[in-house]
C-alpha cells in the first residue's frame, strides 16, 4: 500500500507485521529514493515516529525488504496500475 505525503506511521490496529519503506520526493524522471527501511514492524507495537526526508511510505508484506535487498539510497519507480480503491473517483 502506498501512503503519500507522510514521514511516519504507526502499527495500532494492525493484525500482521509489515515492512515500511520510506521514499523521498519524486525526481524529475519520477523516481524516488529510499530514505529509510523499517523491516518487520510488529502489530500493535511498531511505531516509526519520523523518517527524515520522506514524502511517502510503501507498506509491504514483512520480509520483502530483506528478500529484495532494499536499502536507503536505492531508487524506486512507482507505477499506476489503474486500479482504484473504494471511494476513489
Amino acid at each position: 500500500m502506498w501512503l503519500t505525503g507522510t514521514s511516519n506511521i504507526h502499527m495500532f490496529f494492525m493484525r500482521f507485521p509489515i515492512d515500511a519503506i520510506f521514499l523521498g520526493r519524486p525526481a524529475t524522471d519520477g523516481t524516488r529514493r529510499v530514505v529509510a527501511v523499517h523491516a518487520n514492524l510488529r502489530p500493535w507495537t511498531g511505531i516509526v515516529w519520523y523518517a527524515r526526508g520522506a514524502d511517502g511510505c510503501l507498506e509491504l508484506p514483512a520480509g520483502t525488504a530483506e528478500a529484495t535487498g532494499t536499502r536507503p539510497g536505492d531508487v524506486v519507480v512507482l507505477e499506476d496500475d489503474g486500479i482504484r480503491g473504494p471511494g476513489s473517483t
